[in-house]
Formats: C-alpha cells, sequence, structure tokens
C-alpha cells in the first residue's frame, strides 16, 4: 500500500479523500466508494498500489481511440476497483470486486505486484508506443499511475486515460502535464440517471471534458447506447449539441453496443437500428466523427 497523494487529514483521526469527486468523507478503518482507499489511524492509504489485475497489449482502437495514434499498440494496465457502481459494467469482475462478497481483501490474490519501473521496461520491451490506463476508472490508481505517467513523460512514451471522467479538479491539475489523451464515458446527459446508475454527478464530468479540451489534451467520448436509459430522440440530441458547442465539432463520438452484464443480463442487446439513428442524429447535429462500435 501507499499513502495516497491527495487527502485532507481532519478532527478525530477522519480524513477527506480529494482523488475524485465523491470527495469521501472517512473514519478510521472506513474505505471510500472506489472499495481501494483506506482510512488507517487517521492516515489514507491507497491499497491498491502497486498491484495490477489486468494487463494487456492491446491495439489503441479498441480503447476506443481512432484519432490518436491510429495503427499502434498500446501497453494497458488496471488495479481493482472503481469510484462508479455501474450496473452494466463490462468489466465489473475487477472494478466491482473489491465491493463485492464478505472478503474485500479476495482482490488482493487476483493482482500481482508491478511498480511503475517495471511497467515501463515492459513498454520499452513491447515497443508500444504508448500506455493505457483502462479497464477500470484510472483515477482510483492514481498513486501508481502518476508514478508511472512521469517516467513514461520521460521515454517519450504516450500516455492514455480510459476513464469514467469523474475526477476531481486535484487530480487533474496532477496529471494535466502528463496525460497525452483520453477517453470520456459519456453515459447521461441526465443528472438523475447519473446518480441512479452510476453513483454520481453529471457536472463534473461535463467540467472535465471542456477542461480537458481547453487544455489542448486529445479528447475522444463513447456512449454505450442503452435501450430505455439513453437512447430517446432527446437524450442523443442534447449531448450530440453539447458536444458540438462546448468540445467542437471535430471531437470522436463512438456510440456503442450494449450486450448484457453484471445486474442488467437481462436487458435488450442494443438494435442495431437503434446505434444507426442515433448515428445520424449527431451527424445531423453537425459532429464530424462519429462510430458505430462493438458491431
Amino acid at each position: 500500500m501507499r499513502e495516497s497523494i491527495l487527502y485532507q487529514k481532519l478532527e478525530n483521526k477522519k480524513v477527506k479523500c480529494l482523488t475524485c469527486n465523491h470527495y469521501c468523507l472517512l473514519s478510521p478503518k472506513q474505505r471510500g466508494i472506489c472499495g481501494v482507499r483506506e482510512n488507517k489511524k487517521g492516515k489514507l492509504v491507497a491499497l491498491n498500489y502497486p498491484y495490477l489485475i489486468a494487463e494487456e497489449i492491446d491495439p489503441i482502437e479498441k480503447k476506443p481511440f481512432y484519432h490518436f495514434m491510429p495503427g499502434t499498440f498500446s501497453l494497458s494496465i488496471a488495479t481493482a476497483g472503481c469510484n462508479f457502481h455501474c450496473l452494466w459494467c463490462q468489466n465489473w469482475t475487477i472494478s466491482q470486486l473489491p465491493k463485492e462478497g464478505k472478503n474485500k481483501n479476495y482482490w488482493l490474490k487476483m493482482s500481482f505486484k508491478k511498480t511503475p519501473k517495471q511497467i515501463i521496461r515492459e513498454a520499452k520491451k513491447f515497443n508500444t508506443p504508448s500506455i493505457s490506463y483502462t479497464y477500470t476508472e484510472p483515477t482510483i490508481f492514481l498513486e501508481l499511475a502518476i508514478e508511472t505517467m512521469k517516467l513514461a513523460h520521460k521515454e517519450k512514451i504516450k500516455n492514455n486515460w480510459v476513464s469514467n471522467g469523474y475526477f476531481s479538479q486535484e487530480t487533474f491539475k496532477l496529471i494535466r502535464d502528463y496525460l497525452d489523451a483520453i477517453n470520456i464515458d459519456f453515459k447521461f446527459i441526465d443528472e438523475k440517471k447519473y446518480l441512479k446508475y452510476c453513483g454520481a454527478k453529471l457536472e463534473p464530468i461535463l467540467k472535465n471534458m471542456k477542461q480537458i479540451k481547453k487544455a489542448g489534451i486529445h479528447l475522444e467520448l463513447t456512449t454505450l447506447v442503452i435501450s430505455s436509459l439513453n437512447d430517446s430522440l432527446r437524450d442523443l440530441r442534447k449531448m450530440a449539441r453539447f458536444i458540438k458547442k462546448e468540445l467542437g465539432a471535430d471531437t470522436p463520438w463512438h456510440l456503442s453496443r450494449f450486450f448484457p452484464a453484471y445486474k442488467m443480463k437481462n436487458a435488450e442487446i442494443t438494435p442495431l437500428n437503434k446505434l444507426n439513428r442515433a448515428y445520424l442524429i449527431a451527424k445531423k447535429e453537425g459532429l464530424k466523427n462519429v462510430y458505430v462500435g462493438n458491431v
């Protein structure tokens, strides 16, 4: 484990985590929403440092990035845990593992130690020009990520995040100079739905998208199109209009097909005609780079 980089000490050994927009207030022995940060006697520690639970070499398009280093491969890494609890999570066996079941430390048995220097060595060994912090939310393994990102920066290896966009302002300031590209999941344009299905608020995500764009970091967006949740004409138009107005018509938007998973195993696979309709709406609203994926 490693002491968290971003937190505030409070009275009675309580702490406030500053890593993401949940800003969890934790008493001793209490863990944050992510399941991998714990208050140990008045000190906030990241339990997942330096333990990876997944490491693969993927085509950059799988992230998905279509307008950033196309045709290359990326060393992809993740730890267990997540600050969201999306009911349809495709990677729930690693993202929700620290929060599922009675043994909250079981995920450690499925993890393996990998230091930032070792990660960089592997990227160089396999000649991957980038490292992707992916599969689950990179914010929750910030300590491992930022150390790796700094080393990668020195070695001229690019850093890519695949994120839910719920990182805090404190985290953004920390990663800004080392982050080359980010794909943010744009799940809803509705505050109530974000709260109900993800346990998060909409506004911080919209703010982070705009900050990323303003900072000159390459930005792509992904929306998992789920029947009856975010596929209405109203919602799709509203999302497309936000992207065009606030992020620019050139911003790539990936419309991905939903397949039943986790706690939505009985839900409908997204019909192709709904994906095509979403694509046409986005194009009609003036977006230039729209892609249908997972089909």
